[in-house]
């Protein structure tokens, strides 16, 4: 097995099988899953930043059965970050990782984590988030620009309660429209508020849009789903791959950019060049944290 070493952030990394096609039809290799991550770290890593981290890993690439992984393996090095999480529910606690530098991404790349889910609180503070969330999530064949219409329709609900409302394509099927929060409210109420903002949206225009988190419910409606707004739950992390065809990646947008993007339109080749030209539209993010108005 053909093996190099990888020096970064003060740290060697073995990394192998770089050759190993992690996307088979669009032919992107391992090496360039780990190069994706090398590149794109210093604009992640600032999203990543004291969470906890859920990794979605394909050993044998997005073909085959990938698995979720919140517990930190024991063959993790010691220099990667850890933190002891309770659980919500029943006894103990499970040990999440937490990726504060750019070896950590190069490492669990390496351990063929194509994507990254970080929880929306920090591990000072993790019944409190800094990140409400809700997720635009539609059926097949919903145009693209119902879905950019959607978003600006949440923008504006966010803005009405106070919040400063933010827009990802998240390398999959639909947008996300999240705000900073100040941390002075709990899972539960920041859960209620998201739920009460889509539920006004979604009452005005109720043969369009759902909040019904039964699928049989849902007919063939865009669903704003809000259950990444729990202890717990994550979202999937700004500039991280989606185990998808094409090797998309989740991108953070300009408010001013949506009218010419689409979900999955960034993919691993297509980020290079936008960091190359455009700064990460969510830099600025901690500096806009707000307490929702309740």
């Amino acid at each position: 097995m053909a093996t190099n070493t990888i020096h970064v952030a003060d740290h060697d990394i073995t990394v192998s099988k770089l050759d190993k096609e992690f996307y088979p039809a669009g032919h992107v290799s391992k090496g360039e899953v780990i190069e994706h991550y090398r590149a794109v770290a210093d604009v992640m890593l600032p999203h990543l930043a004291g969470r906890p981290l859920t990794l979605r890993r394909y050993p044998d690439g997005i073909d085959s059965e990938g698995f979720f992984q919140q517990d930190a393996s024991d063959y993790f090095p010691d220099w990667l970050t850890t933190v002891e999480v309770p659980r919500r529910t029943g006894d103990g606690t499970v040990r999440h990782v937490v990726c504060d530098n750019a070896a950590a991404l190069v490492y669990l790349a390496n351990q063929a984590t194509i994507e990254f889910h970080c929880w929306l609180s920090t591990m000072d503070k993790l019944e409190h988030p800094d990140r409400l969330v809700v997720d635009i999530d539609p059926p097949d064949g919903i145009p693209v620009t119902t879905l950019r219409d959607v978003a600006r329709r949440l923008r504006k609900a966010f803005r009405s309660a106070g919040l400063k409302p933010y827009v990802q394509a998240t390398g999959g099927r639909g947008f996300h429209v999240v705000a900073p929060l100040d941390r002075s409210q709990d899972f539960d109420q920041v859960r209620d508020l998201a739920a009460e903002m889509s539920e006004e949206v979604a009452g005005q225009d109720p043969d369009l849009l759902t909040t019904a988190q039964r699928k049989q419910r849902r007919g063939n409606r865009i669903y704003l789903d809000i259950n990444r707004n729990a202890y717990g739950q994550t979202f999937v992390c700004p500039y991280s791959l989606r185990a998808r065809p094409g090797a998309p990646v989740a991108t953070p947008l300009e408010w001013s950019q949506l009218g010419r993007v689409t979900p999955n339109g960034y993919d691993l080749r297509k980020i290079k060049q936008r960091l190359s030209r455009v700064k990460d539209p969510w830099a600025g993010m901690t500096t806009a944290r707000a307490r929702a108005r309740e």
